[in-house]
């Protein structure tokens, strides 16, 4: 298990938690109240802050079950947490339905996935990149999608 230490910011804020074992996002939870309007966005705090250990980013993902019943996700999913970044976490979400979202303080509003990552070394080249099969299709291009309604 990768260690992962958390600084509660606020009394209402609540440790990141995995609903099942083997769970790869931990539910992250909602110090704010309030009601979020159709086609409304908001950053909501969690009130509290993490210290990932470098190599890894923390990905701020929608709960699956808000976006499927309720229409909540979030606006730049996933979120980025770098590990270098030690300020609250806060969600930005966004209500694609047509109804209001009342959100609670302790509402689970979003989860975080953990990964490794390598940064680049980046090289400019003067000649032709590696020809591939895709090539320079841009998007869409692997199929799947004609256009029709």
């Amino acid at each position: 298990m990768l260690p992962v230490k958390f600084k509660k910011l606020s009394p209402l804020a609540k440790m990141p938690t995995y609903a099942n074992e083997g769970d790869a996002g931990a539910d992250l939870y909602s110090i704010d109240y309030g009601v979020l309007q159709a086609r409304e966005r908001r950053l909501i705090s969690t009130g509290i802050s993490i210290e990932i250990p470098k190599g890894y980013v923390g990905f701020i993902h929608p709960r699956s079950g808000l976006a499927a019943k309720l229409g909540i996700s979030i606006v730049n999913a996933p979120g980025t947490i770098d590990s270098g970044y030690r300020g609250e976490i806060k969600v930005n979400i966004i209500n694609h339905n047509t109804l209001p979202y009342s959100y609670c303080i302790g509402d689970r509003i979003a989860q975080i996935v953990f990964q490794q990552y390598e940064q680049a070394e980046f090289e400019e080249i003067e000649e032709d990149l590696e020809e591939s099969i895709r090539g320079v299709n841009g998007h869409g291009s692997t199929g799947g999608f004609d256009g029709r309604i």
